[in-house]
Formats: structure tokens, C-alpha cells, sequence
């Protein structure tokens, strides 16, 4: 049931609120004839995600500065918020399915509730609901390395080869079956990443520079140099791109790939 807020309480009622669930605000006015056609599907909409999503009611006329805060400029104005930020907003009656998708996008898919849960079972059927999310694919991929089940891993991941994580995974499985850098994958699975960034800086200057171009696995020299390349690319990939260690390390990427 949608509630009705003003001025004084849109900071708790909405903007607090909207911490802990998405808040749809209808900014609209009595004598709004679309707003009238528009507050039965929103309604609607709010009752049947059971609690998911709150709506609330400004009347514009009785709370311009809510109006002018948040530049309403026609009505009815919905605004969504999330972490007392607007995340989405529309202006106009829309009809009712465009109504249920605005709202369906605020709230978690089915997969995103697995992938949340983050076992590998929950990630499997997360990746069979949405099997080209990306995020799903590298998540399961990892926990399938934990395990030891690198095939299954590899399986994981393909497919998402434009994804760096994904790329990178692929590339550690093939890596580790060829037996190379293997102590730097055990390091990364440590926690240990700057060490294992390391060591995979010095696998790929060793094969770079390797006087007899031979590979010291059954990988030809140019294609464990790539595999290399993308492994460093994909542990990168999971930092801040503003850190001043991922910055350091690309540098030393391009030294090494020079």
C-alpha cells in the first residue's frame, strides 16, 4: 500500500528508506488527469512485488520545494531511489507493462539472488538462468578452481571471452595444465595477488626472452606468452583501475610485452 509523504518526512521515509528497499516516488497533483490514470498501476505494480518496493506520493502542490529539489518539470514525475539516490525515473502515464518492467529493474533477478548466495551450486543455476552474465560465469569459474575441477572451470568461462576476468580464467587453466606458473596461481589463490602478479611478470619476461625461442612446456612460446598476457590482464581486471599497484603493474606489463 503506497504511503503518503511531504517535506518533513521524505528524508525518512524515502531517502533512509530506500538503504534497505527501492523506493518509487510519484510526484503528482490533484487536478493531474494523467497522474489519476497513472497511481492505479502503480499500485498495482507496488502490491504485487509484496513488499520489494515501496511507493510513495508527493502531491506537488502542497510540497514545491520537493518539486523544485527534484526538477519536476511535468507530471506525473516518478522517480526511483536507491541508497537514497535516484537510480531510474520516467515523466507521463505510462502504459502497464512498461510500468512492470521500470519496477522489475529494481529489484534482484532470481539470478542475481544466486549469484548473491555465491555457493556453487546457487552460481550453476544462475548461469543457466542468465548464461550470458559475465559476473556469473567468472564467479562460478572460481569456485570450480577451488575445487580442483579445472575442466569444469574452463567450461565455465566459455563464451565470455570479452570479459578480462573470464579471458584470464581460461587462460590459468591452460597455463596450469601446460605447467607453467603454476606457484603463481597457488599464490593467487592464497590471497596473496601482488606476489602472484610478480611471479607471472617473471614467467613472461623468461619466455619473452628465452634465447632458443623453446617453450619449457608442451605451449609454443608465442601462445604461453599470450596465455600470460591474459592471466596478468584478467587478475588486473578485478582491481581499481585508480590504484596506484594496478597502474604500476600495467606499466610493467607493457615493459614486458615490449
Amino acid at each position: 500500500m503506497s504511503i503518503s509523504v511531504n517535506e518533513d518526512d521524505f528524508d525518512a521515509e524515502v531517502l533512509r528508506r530506500s538503504e534497505e528497499v527501492p523506493v518509487v516516488v510519484d510526484f503528482w497533483a490533484g487536478w493531474c488527469g494523467p497522474c489519476k490514470t497513472l497511481s492505479p498501476v502503480l499500485e498495482k505494480a507496488e502490491a504485487a512485488r509484496q513488499g520489494k518496493i515501496v511507493l510513495a506520493k508527493v502531491d506537488v502542490e502542497a510540497n514545491p520545494q520537493l518539486a523544485a529539489i527534484f526538477k519536476v518539470q511535468g507530471i506525473p514525475a516518478v522517480k526511483a531511489f536507491r541508497d537514497g539516490e535516484v537510480v531510474d525515473e520516467f515523466t507521463g502515464a505510462l502504459p502497464p507493462a512498461r510500468v512492470e518492467a521500470f519496477f522489475d529493474a529494481l529489484i534482484p533477478s532470481r539470478a542475481d539472488e544466486l549469484f548473491e548466495a555465491g555457493d556453487e551450486l546457487s552460481l550453476r543455476e544462475a548461469a543457466e538462468l542468465e548464461p550470458r552474465r559475465d559476473d556469473v560465469a567468472v564467479a562460478l569459474a572460481k569456485a570450480r578452481l577451488e575445487r580442483g575441477a579445472e575442466d569444469e572451470a574452463l567450461e565455465a568461462v566459455e563464451g565470455h571471452g570479452g570479459d578480462f576476468a573470464a579471458a584470464g580464467i581460461a587462460a590459468r587453466v591452460r597455463l596450469i595444465q601446460a605447467g607453467i606458473a603454476t606457484d603463481a596461481f597457488a599464490a593467487l589463490d592464497r590471497g596473496e595477488r601482488e606476489a602472484a602478479l610478480d611471479s607471472l611478470l617473471e614467467e613472461l619476461v623468461a619466455v619473452g626472452s628465452s634465447d632458443d625461442g623453446a617453450s619449457p612446456s608442451a605451449l609454443d612460446p608465442a601462445e604461453a606468452k599470450d596465455l600470460l598476457r591474459r592471466a596478468i590482464v584478467g587478475v588486473l581486471s578485478e582491481i581499481n583501475p585508480g590504484d596506484p599497484a594496478a597502474r604500476a603493474y600495467r606499466r610493467r606489463l607493457s615493459a614486458a610485452l615490449g
